[in-house]
């Protein structure tokens, strides 16, 4: 490999600390420009070639041509993910409108999915601006991702956790974001790039001891999130209901 460095985006919420502490703990820190974006962000990088590897959005992978899932891991979930969330002040019959988080595609290619093919929806989706999660009300309601569900999560009169639902629809888990390239990478970096992943998540509460952010995040139980809710390894299973996933994309 030549000594340029890997340019790799990764989304900044707090479910990559396990990522993030592993690779700011490796020597490998050093061969690459690591960039921590939200999930909206890291697929435009990789998309646009200005990056070598991202954690992108599932929902991306059709828009990419031979792009390669690089590791064991993703930001997955097997049943109730805590973060991802429809919020709504009217039941699931009476929403007439979704208002969809800008920062993550998966999210709301799922919320889609869901609205047609399992609750039977027939919805209007509408763009969302910042600070639209504060304006959901009457048959409006709203996806949320990420950190800021947290402070949301028990102050809508229904909320309704997309990767259960996804679960309860499917009998399977949930891939939000995979690490995916879509240029030719060294296997010794792969190989290397997996390892360092894996320690992270090995380490996971010393991540979270050695970690300032969880602190500012209102209502966060950080270890029950990170070792309970979200599900790291890309099993079988995971693959298995990540090809189920886009092939209801193709039927939207």
């Amino acid at each position: 490999m030549n000594h340029q460095k890997l340019k790799i985006s990764i989304v900044s919420y707090f479910n990559t600390l396990p990522f993030r502490y592993g690779l700011k703990k490796s020597a490998l820190i050093n061969k690459i420009d690591l960039q921590e974006d939200m999930p909206s962000i890291c697929a435009q990088k990789l998309k646009f070639g200005q990056v070598e590897i991202g954690l992108v959005p599932v929902a991306l992978l059709p828009e990419l041509n031979n792009y390669k899932i690089i590791t064991d891991y993703c930001i997955g979930a097997n049943g109730i993910v805590d973060s991802v969330k429809l919020y709504s002040q009217v039941p699931l019959n009476e929403i007439k409108t979704i208002t969809l988080d800008y920062q993550s595609k998966s999210s709301i290619t799922l919320t889609k999915v869901l609205c047609k093919f399992y609750w039977k929806l027939n919805v209007e989706f509408l763009d969302s601006t910042p600070g639209f999660e504060t304006k959901v009300a009457g048959t409006n309601a709203a996806v949320v991702i990420g950190d800021r569900t947290f402070a949301l999560n028990k102050t809508f009169n229904f909320e309704y956790d997309l990767a259960d639902e996804w679960k309860s629809f499917t009998g399977l888990p949930f891939v939000f974001a995979a690490w995916v390239s879509i240029h030719e990478i060294d296997p010794d970096f792969i190989k290397e790039f997996n390892a360092v992943l894996k320690f992270g998540i090995d380490n996971t509460q010393k991540a979270i001891e050695e970690d300032t952010s969880a602190s500012k995040i209102k209502n966060l139980n950080a270890t029950d999130y990170l070792t309970k809710k979200i599900s790291y390894d890309l099993d079988p299973e995971k693959q298995e209901a990540l090809d189920l996933f886009l092939e209801y994309i193709g039927k939207l």
